[in-house]
């Protein structure tokens, strides 16, 4: 039974730095580099992985989960829905003829797997319910890693994961054995964000262009748990990707049973659970506060005056 070597990509410094080891270690011919393409991605990330490909010859495989039989499924519950009674607050259970209408005109697949993902679910991913990296990421390998484990292969899962970033994290074990013929290797556990850059300049690697671009993670754009001076330099520097969240929560929104749903939950609204949150969170409401400082109590002029042609890296890349 042959190793395979599968390595998961994002176009972020920690997978580029995954790869590199893993080709160090085992001929190209057992190493194989998965990108799962979420559709939230700026296009930086998709000339990263070309660049990628070029400069250490090899060919990235990449995947995009699809949600269509899913979006059927919840058209036709939705048409058949006519439930009665209401739940513990008093509210009703069914869908109202007027929230079927506008539900059903709006939930079709547009191909994008983020805003799919969404019209299926009938809200945005949040904090707490963070479903959007287990189904258009984790699900998605685990799925292309087991059809490889059927042909007949035991597969070493390669992961750029740093117990340094967050608290998750923090335990983070180097090998792991998932099951009889699936094992999981993450060989950046003890490495620090500096050592991957260090690292990444010894190998001739240029690391993506969005870390000089105020950027400290690449990934979605933007990503849910974006901060208030990455929505802020996201905002200056790539408005075509806030003008995109803006048409999304329209349409999201229309497909939720509410009536209303956001890309953000800052918890920036008060007690009252309507359409108050929407009002609080939507994005340009969001953009607006990460514009200010101290609690949103005052205009951040530093914030607001971001010049894109400055280079800016929350790792120091620009000394």
């Amino acid at each position: 039974m042959s190793v395979l070597h599968v390595v998961s990509v994002s176009g972020g410094k920690d997978s580029d730095a995954t790869l590199l080891l893993a080709l160090m270690r085992y001929p190209k011919a057992r190493v194989i580099p998965v990108f799962c393409d979420t559709g939230n991605e700026h296009d930086a990330v998709y000339q990263h992985l070309d660049y990628i490909e070029l400069a250490i010859d090899i060919k990235i495989t990449r995947l995009k989960a699809n949600f269509d039989q899913q979006i059927a499924r919840k058209r036709l519950f939705i048409a058949r829905d006519q439930r009665t009674g209401r739940d513990a607050r008093g509210r009703k259970l069914r869908w109202s003829n007027k929230a079927k209408r506008r539900a059903l005109a709006a939930l079709h697949p547009t191909g994008n797997p983020y805003l799919d993902l969404c019209l299926w679910k009938g809200r945005f991913p949040s904090r707490t319910a963070q479903f959007c990296t287990q189904e258009l990421k984790r699900d998605l390998l685990v799925n292309y890693q087991m059809d490889l484990i059927d042909s007949g292969h035991r597969v070493v899962s390669w992961q750029g994961i740093r117990r340094d970033e967050s608290l998750n994290r923090r335990n983070a074990k180097k090998f792991e054995r998932l099951n009889p013929h699936l094992y999981a290797y993450r060989p950046l556990v003890d490495w620090t964000a500096i050592d991957v850059f260090a690292f990444l300049k010894e190998q001739r690697i240029m690391p993506n262009e969005l870390y000089f671009q105020g950027m400290s993670r690449v990934g979605c754009m933007p990503c849910i748990n974006a901060g208030k001076a990455e929505i802020a330099q996201i905002a200056a520097r790539f408005p075509d990707h806030i003008a995109r969240i803006t048409e999304w929560e329209q349409k999201v929104s229309a497909a939720s049973k509410r009536g209303y749903s956001t890309f953000f939950n800052k918890e920036l609204h008060d007690s009252r659970k309507d359409r108050h949150i929407y009002a609080a969170n939507c994005i340009d409401e969001v953009i607006r506060y990460a514009r200010t400082s101290h609690g949103g109590r005052q205009y951040d002029l530093f914030a607001s005056h971001i010049d894109t042609n400055v280079c800016a890296s929350a790792y120091g890349l620009c000394e």
